[in-house]
């Protein structure tokens, strides 16, 4: 029986270009679901994420990919910018001096990233996200039987979650409807969100 699929929402990481975070466009889709279901997952427990329908995988990076943030020093600050970006057509745009700003990713060396956190959001969460936005990617569809969604996937050096970006933990208070989870804001995890992101910033 398969784990995984992979949501809608994971595949810009693949065919988006201009996305601003871990590309996968050097993977196979498919071979990477099989990867983490055969391999990575290998009857271990799921880790907890930041809520009960979110949990995490982390698995040594096997796809190359880079790390997708870097740290703010007195030597990079200069390189950052910023401006409005949306996730996806649906949703509104947010002032992306996100996390809290962004590196050009020519103006940036990346290391190889060591790990992969494989984000995943349950079957039911995610049925009810696509019914609460009708005109998001892949609405109506009838979702993989499996019981965990792929959503996301960040190369990164730890083992462990990391902070997600402000924005985030509010777009998500905002609801389904507006293209979060429906989870009311924790203010002790948005002040770790935005300590980790006031020294840390996207390669975008």
């Amino acid at each position: 029986m398969q784990t995984f699929f992979l949501d809608n929402f994971a595949l810009r990481q693949w065919d988006d270009p201009s996305f601003a975070g871990t590309r996968l466009s050097s993977v196979d889709k498919r071979a990477f679901v099989e990867r983490i279901q055969a391999g990575a997952y290998d009857g271990r427990p799921l880790v907890d994420g930041y809520a009960p329908f979110c949990k995490h995988i982390f698995v040594p990076n096997f796809t190359g990919a880079p790390v997708g943030a870097l740290p703010i020093t007195d030597a990079n600050r200069h390189l950052l910018q910023s401006g409005y970006t949306r996730r996806r057509p649906e949703e509104l745009a947010v002032l992306t001096r996100q996390v809290p700003a962004w590196f050009p990713s020519s103006a940036v060396t990346a290391t190889e990233a060591k790990w992969l956190d494989i984000i995943l959001y349950s079957r039911e969460q995610l049925v009810k996200e696509y019914a609460a936005m009708p005109t998001k990617e892949g609405a109506g569809q009838e979702l993989p039987d499996a019981p965990w969604g792929i959503i996301s996937i960040k190369a990164q050096d730890e083992d462990y979650e990391t902070p997600m970006a402000p924005i985030t933990v509010m777009r998500n208070a905002l609801g389904r409807e507006e293209g979060g989870s429906g989870v009311p804001l924790d203010r002790e995890a948005y002040e770790k969100a935005t300590a980790y992101w006031d020294a840390h910033a996207q390669i975008q």
